[in-house]
This record gives structure tokens, C-alpha cells and sequence, in this order.
């Protein structure tokens, strides 16, 4: 007697070891797998880790994935383990959500525990038949994505014994996982998609600008040589209207020069062409720029000297057309004989260029917005000075490029302003 009794104990104690090593292996996998779902954009790595995963942990022949369509509610199935042989045809087999096993998993929202199939009337047998896919029994799971359920995750032919409690529990894990990883796949796969479109109309809308502006400049450059001989040759009325021709043409070539340089509003740093630029050449480059268009309007532009060793390491080209914006953009708004002034100030860790002007000044509110593409102080100003709003902009999106700052101050309406350009020094 004693005997069986220890026999009884060393099996019983076998039993509870086995079952403790298979709950830990469960779990080691069920861990493994989580990473890999969490970590993982792709929704067919995603499917097949989850296949493989639920036949594995549940000691099943098979498992598989079926989402309903949402427009037509029916029952398809995405995934079978890998290397299945009956996978392709159970992928082309559409299953009804009424009438089938599957679909009651997912309008009910409940899990099945069925140890033989072939008693519940459920059992869409249509899958067995054109497959060549036996069920005997099953395991299936609700698929849940926030508040909705998308699919169910079912587990076939468990191997050797009945379903176990620990079964459910297992699956139940797997398929919340899963629905997880699936709805940011999907989220991840629109998003791509949509940057795929925008990157498309970026780039008809770059096309057309290109095609757009160089068809201009070649008129644009008649018009400006003529006005510019007219100017210089006749008098009267005659030089008022050369004036009236120049001045405008000026501003259609800035607007030019705006809508080919539209694409640097999203420059990065890796698109720098950096060298060591002498702020003191910058300023006479910028000058030369913008004299024509502030001579027109008779005002006065002051340039500070800076010392020639005070330099930054920057694309100069860029750096010219930020700096050739905001010297314009104070040209724009300030009256006819007003001042504006450049000048440089060199800091321990930072260069400033300080572009002043007396012109109209900058309500508080908008200190910030000026630097918003396409954004206008107040309609009226848009309509008086022209422009499309970009300048600033593109400006401040190659100073940030170069890891430095753009701000404005004002001290309100007709006070003028000041836009303030900080640089670092040395290669950042």
C-alpha cells in the first residue's frame, strides 16, 4: 500500500513539474512573441508570428486569423502557420459571419471552447471540404482593437489531450496582442500611404513652380533691362513711369525668387553646403541684392562694418537669400526715405545680424506669426505691399538649419522693427 502511495506521489509530483515547465515555457514564448509584435510594422511578420506562436504555446495541429471585411462583413482568413499546406486555400475561401463558428466569435464577442467541432452546428464545414483541412476541434478568441472587434484568432486540433483553462488564457493574450500590433501596422501602412501622396503633390507642385518661374524670368529679364535703360536715359514723366516699371518688375522678381525657393521651407541640416563665410563679404553681397529695390523707394540703407575675422561656417548661398529676404522684408514695409540699417554683433558663442528699419512696425501678437508661411499682418497690408508671405519663412527655416535662431521686436505700430539673426560659431 505504501508503495502505490509513493508512486502516486512521485507521479503527482511529475505532473505538477511537467505542467510547471510548460506554464514557463508559455510564458518565456508568450514574452518573446509580445516583443516581437510591439517592436514589429509589419502586418505579415506580424500575422506569422502569431501563427506560429498560438499552434506552438497550445500544442495544436494548426491556428489561424480571420478579420471581417467592414464593408462587406464577411469572414476571410489572413494567416495560417508557417509552412501550412492547406494556407492558400483557406485564404481565398470567404467564411459568412452568420453560420459559421468564426463569425459567432465575433458578433457575440465571446470565446468557443469546443472539443469536437463536428457536434456543433455552427461548424462552417465548407472550409474542410475545399481545403482538405480536417477540424476535430477548437479554440477560438475574440480580436479586439479599442472598442470594436476586427477578427477572431482561432487555435485547431489540439495534440493529444482536451482543452486546457490555461489554453484560453494564452490565446486570449496572444489575440490582444496582436490586435494591437495589427491596428499600428495599419496606422503605420496609412500613414506611409498618405506621405507617399503628399510627397507626390510635392513634388507636381515643385515641378510647376520650377516650369512656372523659368518661364518668367526670361520676360522678367526684358522688362528689367529696359526699365533700368529707361530710367537711366529719360526724364520727366517718362523717368517716373521707368521708375513705376522697375520698381514693379523688382518686386515680381522677388515673388520669383519666393516661389522657386519654396522647397528650403523644409531644409535640413544634412543639405548644407557649410564653409567659412566672412560676414563682412555677406553684407556687401546682400547690398548688391538690394540696393536696386531700396534706392526706388529713396531709402536710406546703412551697413555696420564688421570686423573681417568675425566669420561662420554656413552654405553661403543660403545664408545670402535668408539674409536677402529679411532686408527685403524690411524694404517692403518701410515708407519711401525711411532707414534701414545692418549691423553685426559678435557674441562669445554667437554672431547676431540685427536688420532695423522705421518703417510700420509689428503688433505684439504677431511677433511670432510673421514667420508663418503665407502669413500676412492684416489685409490691408496685403494688398498695399504685395508679396506672398514666404519670405521670413524660408528665412528662418535655413537660419534653424544652421542650428540658430530668427526672432522679431517691435515696439508696436509705426515704431518699426527689428528682425534679429543669431548664428553659432564653429561647426555645430
Amino acid at each position: 500500500m505504501q508503495k502505490h502511495w509513493k508512486k502516486a506521489m512521485t507521479n503527482q509530483a511529475q505532473s505538477i513539474e511537467n505542467r510547471q515547465s510548460r506554464a514557463m515555457r508559455s510564458l518565456n514564448r508568450l514574452v518573446e512573441v509580445s516583443l516581437i509584435l510591439n517592436s514589429s510594422l509589419s502586418t505579415e511578420e506580424i500575422l506569422t508570428q502569431l501563427m506560429d506562436a498560438s499552434a506552438e504555446i497550445l500544442n495544436a495541429e494548426s491556428a489561424s486569423v480571420i478579420l471581417m471585411d467592414r464593408n462587406t462583413h464577411q469572414l476571410h482568413f489572413v494567416a495560417m502557420p508557417t509552412g501550412a499546406a492547406q494556407a492558400e486555400k483557406l485564404v481565398r475561401i470567404p467564411v459568412p459571419l452568420e453560420g459559421s463558428i468564426a463569425g459567432h466569435i465575433i458578433k457575440e464577442n465571446q470565446t468557443i471552447v469546443l472539443d469536437d467541432v463536428s457536434q456543433d452546428p455552427r461548424h462552417y464545414r465548407n472550409t474542410d471540404d475545399q481545403s482538405g483541412f480536417k477540424t476535430r476541434s477548437l479554440l477560438g478568441v475574440p480580436m479586439r482593437i479599442s472598442d470594436r472587434v476586427v477578427g477572431a484568432l482561432e487555435a485547431v486540433n489540439k495534440i493529444g489531450d482536451h482543452w486546457e483553462p490555461d489554453d484560453q488564457n494564452y490565446l486570449e493574450i496572444l489575440a490582444s496582442q496582436a490586435a494591437i500590433a495589427l491596428e499600428k501596422a495599419e496606422l503605420v501602412d496609412q500613414l506611409q500611404k498618405a506621405n507617399a501622396e503628399l510627397s507626390q503633390v510635392d513634388k507636381l507642385k515643385n515641378d510647376f513652380i520650377a516650369i512656372a518661374s523659368h518661364e518668367l524670368r526670361t520676360p522678367l529679364g526684358v522688362i528689367l533691362g529696359y526699365a533700368s535703360f529707361l530710367k537711366d536715359e529719360a526724364q520727366g514723366e517718362l523717368g517716373d513711369h521707368a521708375d513705376a516699371v522697375l520698381n514693379s518688375a523688382l518686386k515680381m522678381r522677388n515673388l520669383i525668387e519666393d516661389m522657386t525657393n519654396l522647397r528650403f521651407l523644409k531644409i535640413g541640416d544634412s543639405e548644407l553646403q557649410r564653409d567659412e563665410v566672412s560676414l563682412s563679404g555677406l553684407l556687401q553681397l546682400v547690398r548688391g541684392d538690394v540696393l536696386a529695390l531700396a534706392s526706388a523707394n529713396d531709402q536710406k540703407l546703412t551697413l555696420g562694418r564688421p570686423d573681417p575675422d568675425v566669420v561662420v561656417y554656413a552654405d553661403r548661398a543660403l545664408l545670402l537669400m535668408a539674409l536677402t529676404n529679411i532686408v527685403n522684408n524690411a524694404i517692403k514695409f518701410t515708407p519711401q526715405e525711411g532707414n534701414i540699417q545692418i549691423k553685426v554683433i559678435d557674441r562669445p558663442q554667437e554672431v547676431w545680424i540685427c536688420v532695423q528699419d522705421d518703417g510700420v512696425g509689428i503688433p505684439e501678437r504677431d511677433l511670432e506669426n510673421i514667420f508663418k508661411p503665407f502669413y500676412q499682418v492684416e489685409d490691408h497690408m496685403t494688398r498695399r505691399h504685395g508679396g506672398m508671405g514666404l519670405g521670413l519663412s524660408i528665412a528662418k527655416a535655413v537660419v534653424e538649419a544652421h542650428r540658430g535662431r530668427l526672432w522679431a521686436e517691435s515696439a508696436g505700430k509705426n515704431q518699426g522693427a527689428t528682425l534679429t539673426m543669431s548664428l553659432p560659431k564653429g561647426w555645430v
